[in-house]
């Protein structure tokens, strides 16, 4: 044999290798996954190394919620890895999850041999038609030679512009076939190359807008969090430099400090009075980084009728496409945010900002939040959902340890996003786009795998943290320290709150019967169980859930009749 072929033939490795080398070169250091048939050679692989670091999920879903936690709480793509057939149908939901909240993913999935495509095999789906929609792009590779480019692709693909999951759909054959590696290409992408710098010409059409405002708001949504922690200093820098008032969406909690004076809260369905009656009533709305999304804007002809809109987004399919703006400035947040700072401040013969005016739209904001929106009284034994929420965001200020909050979806997350102030970004991880019950869970395990120092909760409802339940094996497996602290009311709570409200006191099926004890499930589990039933366990019950390094379910009884306020309803102004 020549040295030549010798050399190739020393170059070649299989396609479980190849993908492997491709994940490293990306800098993945975890994937969260569980094994099948199609995806053996990749287990197999990942056996004989020992640079990525594989958690066994217990559900396909949650390795995916799993992943989104990993990425929302690092800025980093998460890495997902399922077998074919049910296991890649099972991570649908997360992906779509992924899709509407923007959280780069790449998820590896089995397929049958290529020769078998289509012939209905044992465990296949048509895991690029079905994932089409839930994901920001597919791939499904039928050429070993082109493996590693796919996978560089991928992950370029997920990260860039907004971010998004990819599905990677791997026959069993090309997993074991032989190939040659290929790097990373250096050269820009031929085709996505999404645009990042903002055009001059808006930022001073959006900057003339906002130094002629007399009533202006900044609204702020997760595209300043994915754009990455500066760019959540930048919009701080920004707010305090025009004296503007700033809300956040769900999704943009932390990208502005809860305790400045100068934030409104989060606005929409459940935002405060404040952020919702600045909003309306403002006359130029700067949106940076979120979408006009319906639970922020209600009915579309009643939204800030009285307003011209700048919206600044990374995705320009997302501008004009809900609310029709005035000017458009396509950028990531951060460039964004740095160009309308530098050219608000080099404008020196612009007109000057209406100091007066602006100090009258404070007064009026102020006697807003006179309201104390978010007030409630804890009185008697009961504990209220919302002092339970507050007690716990004070007591993990004491603390001074880093937290990291998820949820699951319903009341509670309403309540968290209330009362639960975020000081930094990355902080906070909840479904806000597909609204995923069990997402809390995995999410938090997902947050551990990344922080092991941190102290992660998982700020749960009975119903919906049963959703996922089987990942507290996963944090037996690996002893993850995440703390579940539900706020039991024993309704699904949300459901019910429509019900009343909106259905006439019809109590359909929203009751949940025959719940399980929390404190010995998590027993089961090897885990700490703990209940508070009265006001007076509750901060005995808080530090002691947070002073375990084991896993914990905190089981808190409250009030089984307390709504959500404040409330706009579905479709109202």
């Amino acid at each position: 044999m020549s040295a030549t072929l010798q050399s190739q033939e020393a170059r070649a490795m299989s396609g479980a290798e190849i993908v492997l080398r491709a994940l490293k070169d990306q800098g993945v250091e975890v994937i969260f996954g569980y094994p099948g048939g199609a995806v053996l050679p990749l287990y197999d692989a990942l056996f004989q190394q020992n640079a990525i670091r594989h958690i066994l999920v217990r559900h396909e879903q949650g390795a995916v919620h799993a992943a989104e936690g990993y990425a929302r709480s690092t800025g980093k793509v998460g890495v997902v890895l399922v077998t074919s057939g049910p296991g890649a149908t099972n991570a649908v939901t997360g992906l779509v999850d992924a899709l509407m909240d923007s959280v780069p993913i790449v998820c590896l999935t089995g397929q049958v041999p290529t020769h078998l495509i289509g012939n209905d095999a044992f465990q296949e789906a048509d895991t690029t038609g079905i994932t089409r929609p839930a994901t920001k792009h597919n791939y499904l590779v039928k050429d070993i030679s082109k493996l590693a480019g796919t996978v560089h692709e991928a992950f370029y693909v997920a990260r860039s512009g907004r971010p998004g999951p990819i599905v990677i759909d791997l026959p069993k054959d090309i997993l074991i076939g032989k190939g040659n590696y290929s790097e990373a290409p250096q050269v820009p992408h031929r085709s996505y190359r999404p645009r990042t710098e903002p055009d001059p010409s808006a930022i001073r059409d959006a900057v003339r807008l906002l130094r002629g405002a007399k009533r202006p708001v900044v609204y702020a949504g997760g595209g300043v969090i994915n754009s990455g922690p500066e760019a959540s200093r930048l919009l701080a820098e920004f707010v305090r430099l025009t004296g503007f008032p700033c809300t956040n969406t769900l999704m943009g909690l932390g990208a502005f400090p809860a305790s400045d004076p100068q934030f409104l809260g989060m606005l929409g369905m459940h935002g405060t009075y404040e952020a919702n009656l600045a909003m309306h009533g403002c006359d130029v709305m700067l949106n940076i980084g979120a979408r006009f999304d319906d639970r922020v804007t209600g009915r579309l002809n009643a939204f800030a009728p009285g307003s011209k809109k700048i919206h600044a987004d990374i995705d320009p399919s997302s501008i004009n496409k809900n609310v029709a703006v005035d000017v458009a400035v396509v950028g990531d947040a951060g460039r964004v945010l740095a160009a309308l700072i530098e050219c608000w401040q080099a404008e020196d013969d612009a007109p000057q900002q209406d100091r007066a005016a602006l100090a009258e739209w404070w007064r009026r904001i102020d006697g807003w939040r006179a309201k104390d929106c978010l007030r409630y009284r804890q009185e008697g034994r009961i504990i209220k959902p919302q002092h339970a929420v507050k007690r716990l965001y004070e007591i993990t200020r004491e603390g001074g340890r880093d937290t990291f909050i998820t949820t699951e979806v319903g009341q509670h997350q309403m309540w968290a996003a209330q009362y639960f102030g975020f000081e930094k970004p990355n902080r906070w991880m909840t479904s806000g786009g597909l609204g995923t019950m069990g997402y809390g869970l995995p999410a938090a395990m997902g947050v551990q795998i990344a922080h092991p120092d941190a102290l992660v909760i998982d700020i749960a409802g009975e119903a919906s943290i049963l959703m996922n339940i089987q990942e507290m094996g996963t944090l037996a497996q690996y002893r993850l320290p995440v703390k579940v602290f539900i706020l039991n009311n024993e309704y699904m709570g949300m459901v019910r709150q429509w019900q009343e409200l909106l259905h006439g006191g019809r109590y359909s099926e929203s009751y949940s019967a025959s719940l399980p004890d929390f404190v010995k499930l998590a027993e089961s589990f090897h885990a700490v169980g703990m209940r508070a039933e009265t006001a007076s366990d509750l901060d005995r019950v808080i530090r002691e859930m947070i002073a375990i390094d084991k896993p914990v379910i905190a089981d808190i009884l409250v009030a089984k009749d307390e709504n959500c306020f404040p409330m706009i309803p579905s479709g109202a102004a």
